[in-house]
């Protein structure tokens, strides 16, 4: 009260004291209204994260209701699911879009947003919710800062672990998400390898995921995951490919391991989705790179034989028709190359019949990579663009050229062991016309002079004709590595 009656009497002093002096500037015209727009501006400044446009405040807010919400239904009883009002949903899909930015992921993770949002997914009892809270985590990890501190908080990754037992596929998608940014960080990964591989359970759910899921988009994280791990640590991929049922497995009268449960959902991604059938059968060729996945694959609870015969339909029926232009090599390469990978592997352990399919589609990779070379201007393959469009090219060649030996060497062995009969069929039978054999006889004959000389000696008993136009064609070997693509 006293403040108030000061205040009153400061400003009739003033009054009367302007009043009393005419001269006075303040008589000339009314006093100028306070700077209300730069006042303003300087608040929404102040409120304004980094150099978004994104409230503070409302971010505050949103995240102050969100624990009241989840405080809310702790309180409640019961132990059944609940649904998020469309209020809040629409609320934190906002916070959801704004950790995208690198400034709100920043802001988030000043704000101890990560504790929040732990606190919130242990306590969820909205799938919706934790889907959401999971997709913040994955967007604020994005950012180098923020995935170390994410990666930092134990308690965070545990439950992250424990997500992966979850049965609500859009969380099972956002929490892989999330690992695959962590594990691709290198600085953070051994962090994430560490954990997982004290974490056994990791491998079973991922293996039920693999085998029971038929959402394409969730498979696809789930073996982008998969072969992340696999590639970052081969010690990891050794445990895994020896482990058994355990108690907690969701169902452990079905159990399977790490190489069934990728080819089961090679299986359903072949005809839905090729970019994920690609991550899957590079997983599966990275077990061939030890010895204990090469064991595992051929033995007689293995699943060796199941993968050469898929492995098969992929390569005959789904690439390499024989009405197909030249040019689909281009396309098809990155899934032929790990197919192929993986029937090279499996071919010297497995004693399985040869798939004259499988035969005639080699000599037709030969063929079309030879028409290829033939199509590029004096083998020149930059282009205006310089260094740059002649880098992306050489790169084409390098996993171009990686297809080519994989091919020459499978095919070499196979063909070798063939019967006479059996190469006969292959002749009369897969219209194999006499340019696709010369194509990829002079294409082996620069690496595997030998094999040339069984392959013609062969078809001398099985087509003379076809074998006399091959020596004809093929007895110059200095020439023919003239003329031979590199």
């Amino acid at each position: 009260m006293d403040h108030k009656e000061n205040c009153s009497e400061q400003g009739n002093d003033h009054k009367s004291s302007s009043l009393s002096h005419p001269d006075s500037p303040e008589m000339d015209r009314n006093p100028s209204p306070p700077p209300e727009g730069d006042d303003e501006e300087k608040v929404e400044d102040a409120d304004a994260i980094g150099e978004t446009v994104y409230s503070k405040h409302w971010l505050f807010s949103t995240l102050t209701s969100l624990i009241e919400m989840v405080t809310e239904q702790e309180s409640n009883q019961g132990d059944g699911l609940v649904e998020l009002s469309d209020e809040h949903e629409d609320k934190l899909c906002k916070v959801w879009d704004m950790a995208m930015d690198k400034d709100v992921a920043g802001f988030l993770q000043e704000f101890k947003a990560l504790d929040i949002l732990l606190g919130v997914i242990a306590k969820s009892r909205c799938p919706r919710l934790t889907e959401i809270c999971v997709g913040i985590l994955g967007n604020m990890a994005c950012f180098h800062d923020t995935c170390v501190s994410l990666s930092q908080n134990d308690d965070l990754c545990a439950v992250l672990l424990l997500l992966l037992a979850d049965s609500d596929p859009p969380t099972l998608l956002e929490t892989c998400r999330l690992l695959v940014t962590c594990v691709s960080q290198a600085d953070v990964a051994p962090l994430w390898l560490e954990r997982i591989q004290q974490h056994p359970a990791t491998c079973s759910n991922l293996c039920f995921i693999m085998r029971s899921s038929t959402n394409v988009e969730l498979l696809m994280k789930v073996g982008e995951l998969v072969d992340k791990l696999f590639d970052e640590d081969e010690g990891l991929m050794k445990s895994w490919l020896s482990v058994l049922p355990s108690e907690g497995d969701q169902d452990n009268g079905t159990h399977q391991d790490v190489a069934s449960s990728l080819l089961e959902a090679a299986t359903q991604l072949r005809k839905e989705n090729p970019e994920a059938l690609e991550i899957y059968l590079h997983a599966l060729q990275l077990l061939t790179t030890v010895e204990e996945g090469v064991q595992n694959l051929v033995s007689d609870v293995g699943c060796g034989e199941a993968l050469w015969t898929f492995l098969c339909q992929v390569v005959c029926d789904d690439l390499c028709q024989p009405g197909d232009p030249p040019l689909i090599l281009q396309e098809q390469k990155t899934l032929l190359t790990p197919a192929l990978a993986l029937l090279s592997a499996l071919y010297g352990s497995l004693e399985t019949h040869i798939n004259l399919s499988l035969v005639s589609s080699l000599l037709r990779i030969l063929y079309f990579h030879t028409e290829i070379q033939k199509s590029l201007p004096n083998g020149q393959q930059g282009s205006d663009d310089g260094q740059t469009n002649e880098k992306r090219e050489d790169d084409k060649d390098v996993h171009m050229q990686a297809l080519v030996e994989i091919t020459l060497d499978l095919f070499s062995t196979i063909f070798t062991g063939l019967p006479i009969d059996s190469v006969s069929e292959l002749v009369k039978t897969y219209h194999l016309n006499e340019k696709i054999w010369m194509c990829a006889l002079k294409t082996l004959l620069a690496q595997n002079i030998t094999a040339v000389e069984c392959l013609v000696s062969t078809l001398s008993e099985v087509d003379p004709k076809l074998a006399d136009v091959l020596k004809r064609e093929c007895s110059n070997p200095s020439e023919t590595h003239k003329t031979t693509p590199d």
